[in-house]
């Protein structure tokens, strides 16, 4: 019996793993696949071997007081190595996890390894290639310009496709607005502002306050408007209670403001702008042809290190895929609430709404072909494939 291990470090990366192992299955139900993941994974019917929310922490820094959590995982996923033995190891996204993970499965295994939706280097740290190309057998890319960045290396590199691209352009044909509001219980003649403060513990807590503080000041201006937090399913309702009443104490929040959890996607297409931070929710909203506001805090050392290392000029995918300024980016000391709430009450003119829209419309259609998943599909049964040769 084929056996294939899948690691998914976040919640983005887990979707997308989920996504993958439906159609391995379909294809080959005689195969066994075990997976670090969450949710998403879970319910595609892996057996799970540990739980993806150990590794929900994003940055250098902020690994401090979370090694405990991140070595459980490390751990859990080394035994399964040598326990189930794999044919195809198939790596998702999380590169500081999965990266040194790759270079287990070169110690302790045969098995080959895909790895789907790659790291970064094209944007930072580009040392990390000559890693790459020792430890992984194929790469599948989901952005066009990824490619590059593996010229000159030995490298198998395959250009798929954004997953995304295809679902949710599925998706938003059966959600428009009106269906998104009654899916949430919302006035669809109230206009509403998403706020999307991220999928890991430390990007809430860096993330939420400034966005509720940015909701008051845009709500000073237009009292009309309502708000919506969407809390990713790795984030503990108790957590973001802490911090809505700290920051209504202060009186640094909105008063109407709902919370909806595990349900990002139809918050975004019910509301007229997103506010959000760099990462996979900006191309989500892009496809839900959604304008946004990109706000970023890190820790001040992670922040310094990315500077120095950055190879790009943005680090929101809309403004990349495009290869110019389409949505504003606030990061760091520029992320105050005050020029949050500008840029938002900006964007809130029909004027500017549209034009952003327009771009972003544009920017979408470089994310390649329909198929995604099904390509790298392809991939990891041929890799099987051709190793049993």
């Amino acid at each position: 019996m084929t056996r294939i291990l899948i690691s998914a470090g976040d919640v983005s990366g887990d979707q997308q793993a989920a996504a993958l192992v439906r159609e391995l299955r379909r294809r080959r139900p005689d195969w066994k696949i075990y997976g670090l993941g969450g949710e998403a994974l879970a319910s595609s019917g892996v057996d799970l071997i540990g739980d993806q929310s150990d590794l929900a922490v994003g940055g250098l820094f902020e690994l401090v007081g979370q090694v405990g959590r991140v070595r459980r995982a490390w751990m859990a996923v080394q035994k399964a190595l040598v326990e189930i033995d794999p044919e195809l190891v198939i790596l998702v996204d999380s590169g500081g996890f999965n990266l040194p993970l790759a270079r287990q499965v070169r110690k302790k295994t045969r098995a080959r390894t895909l790895y789907f939706i790659a790291p970064q280097i094209w944007a930072w740290r580009p040392g990390r290639l000559k890693r790459m190309v020792q430890r992984v057998d194929r790469v599948a890319v989901i952005f066009p310009f990824e490619k590059a960045a593996y010229s000159g290396s030995s490298l198998p590199v395959d250009f798929v496709g954004h997953p995304l691209a295809e679902e949710l352009g599925t998706w938003r044909l059966g959600c428009d607005h009106d269906e998104a509001c009654r899916r949430l219980g919302l006035d669809p003649t109230r206009r509403w502002v998403a706020l999307l403060p991220g999928s890991r513990r430390n990007e809430v807590a860096r993330h939420l306050p400034l966005m509720l503080a940015s909701a008051r000041r845009i709500a000073d201006d237009c009292p009309e408007l309502g708000f919506l937090l969407a809390l990713a399913p790795s984030i503990d309702r108790g957590q973001v209670e802490q911090v809505l009443e700290r920051s209504r104490a202060l009186g640094e929040a909105p008063a109407k403001l709902s919370i909806h959890g595990g349900a990002s996607r139809e918050v975004i297409r019910a509301s007229c702008l997103v506010l959000l931070k760099p990462g996979t929710g900006t191309v989500e909203s892009m496809l839900l042809q959604r304008p946004m506001v990109v706000v970023g805090r890190a820790h001040p050392l992670t922040a310094a290190l990315v500077r120095r290392l950055l190879k790009v000029r943005w680090l929101s995918m809309p403004n990349l895929i495009a290869e110019r300024s389409i949505v504003p980016e606030l990061l760091q000391g520029d992320a105050t609430s005050r020029r949050v709430a500008a840029e938002a009450s900006a964007l809130l003119n029909d004027e500017a709404e549209s034009r952003q829209i327009r771009d972003l419309a544009k920017a979408e259609q470089r994310l390649g072909p329909p198929g995604a998943i099904r390509r790298v599909a392809d991939l990891a049964e041929s890799m099987i494939v051709s190793d049993s040769k």
